[in-house]
């Protein structure tokens, strides 16, 4: 039989040293939250337990006996161990929570970290925030060697290696500038002029890359790209400047559509909607402030 079925829970040592300090079993059960019969009645499963009398009651109040006395000494060094312990354990919560680091693909790290972030330092003003900015094959790398806490993609798929919950959804959308021919467009693009055309893409390992090489998979896949380039920044101030059409998320573009310095060309029988997914390393949820981050997130 292991130690736990033999010896007395820490509720019930705590209360045994109420009662020493006390000399009531009555002002011993309030300090410990508890009613009389309540204590009365661990005081006689301890006994029960250990097979010896503990305490003695009497009208003028209750008094330890030798045995009791004796327990109370073992029971001192036990609780003091347990206290010891979870101040230790408190610290390492402490350490855990003072720090929060994420990675993040660049259209998530830029268009909608930076408010759920915010909320977070609303709740833990403590907590230094690290971000780190790259594709999502780099999202999943950092969170395998250990160098992230919490990541997001926009991939299709969850990495090997990771768990993952959506958190939101997200749709790319076909925009070039005023200029181009395609701006004046009446009829929707073809998923096979769309497949054709060189554009201005991000490099292999991003989520939009991946959800558009997909969706053009059985269109013949897409051409060699006009531009390839790493920020979902930089795509987009090509095709502002002209340089050719990209395919950006609609999170990215609102601004520019909204000024015409973009225009949305219409694409039909292709689908370009994609999830936008939080990640962890395989197994429990995060804790401490990832899982506040996580929370938040999922609104």
């Amino acid at each position: 039989m292991s130690v736990s079925h033999r010896v007395p829970d820490l509720g019930a040592l705590e209360l045994l040293l109420a009662v020493a300090r006390h000399g009531s079993l009555g002002r011993a059960a309030r300090e410990v939250g508890i009613t009389q019969p309540a204590a009365s009645s661990r005081i006689r499963s301890m006994e029960r337990q250990l097979g010896v009398a503990l305490v003695d009651r009497s009208p003028r109040g209750s008094r330890l006996t030798d045995a009791g006395a004796l327990v109370t000494d073992w029971a001192r060094r036990v609780v003091e161990a347990a206290e010891a312990f979870d101040a230790g354990a408190q610290a390492l919560r402490d350490r855990r929570d003072s720090r929060l680091r994420v990675a993040a693909s660049m259209t998530i790290a830029e268009y909608l970290l930076p408010g759920w972030l915010i909320a977070l330092r609303a709740e833990r003003p403590d907590t230094a925030v690290s971000l780190r900015a790259g594709n999502s094959t780099a999202v999943a790398a950092s969170l395998l060697a250990g160098e992230a806490d919490l990541g997001y993609v926009e991939g299709l798929t969850v990495p090997e290696g990771l768990d993952a919950v959506v958190v939101a959804h997200d749709r790319l959308v076909v925009v070039a500038a005023p200029s181009h021919r395609w701006a004046r467009r009446r009829a929707p693009l073809t998923p096979a002029e769309l497949a054709a055309t060189p554009l201005v893409l991000r490099e292999y390992g991003s989520g939009t890359r991946q959800v558009l090489d997909a969706a053009l998979a059985e269109h013949g896949g897409l051409a060699d790209p006009l531009l390839e380039l790493a920020s979902t920044t930089a795509v987009k101030a090509a095709a502002v400047t002209g340089a050719g059409p990209a395919v950006l998320s609609e999170l990215a573009v609102t601004e520019e559509l909204t000024s015409r310095r973009l225009v949305e060309v219409p694409v039909e029988g292709v689908q370009l909607h994609r999830a936008l997914r939080a990640v962890w390393p395989t197994g429990p949820l995060p804790t401490g402030p990832a899982r506040d981050l996580l929370s938040l997130a999922r609104g």
